[in-house]
């Protein structure tokens, strides 16, 4: 699986935000939820401050029992306002990161991808992994960016 390496500056996403691992059986149901409380719940509509049209599902905060924080949302210019609008706040840190773009299902497309960079030898730092969504196209050929951040 091909990539590029890129330099990314900090970047701040507001949404929501849960604690899980791959290895808990109710992984897909707590990441699928956080994205229907996005989009279905309305919380996307609090975000203010955005710095994009695009959605972002960040992987941060990992521990050594293999949980980690995932947070769905928008980036944003500013943290005004999105703590009293019921907003988690999640830095995805400046540094060095493995861009992989994916074009195909939102879905089924990233988890593909996943499953092929877990398997990957890559130098991965822990600080934070993302997909940015850089379009909504539901027809099967949406453009997903993969960052993982390495050393």
């Amino acid at each position: 699986m091909e990539y590029e390496v890129v330099e990314l500056t900090e970047k701040m996403i507001a949404g929501t935000a849960a604690r899980t691992s791959n290895e808990s059986p109710e992984m897909g149901e707590i990441i699928g939820g956080l994205w229907g409380k996005l989009y279905q719940g309305g919380l996307i509509s609090k975000i203010e401050n955005r710095a994009n049209a695009f959605s972002y599902g960040l992987y941060s905060d990992y521990q050594k029992d293999g949980s980690y924080k995932v947070t769905v949302g928008c980036e944003v210019n500013s943290d005004a306002g999105c703590r009293e609008n019921g907003l988690e706040v999640t830095v995805i840190p400046a540094g060095k990161y493995a861009k992989f773009i994916i074009h195909g299902d939102m879905v089924k497309a990233v988890g593909e991808a996943w499953a092929q960079i877990w398997k990957m030898d890559l130098k991965r730092t822990w600080t934070g992994d993302f997909e940015e969504y850089v379009d909504s196209n539901m027809t099967g050929d949406a453009t997903i960016n993969i960052y993982i951040a390495i050393a």
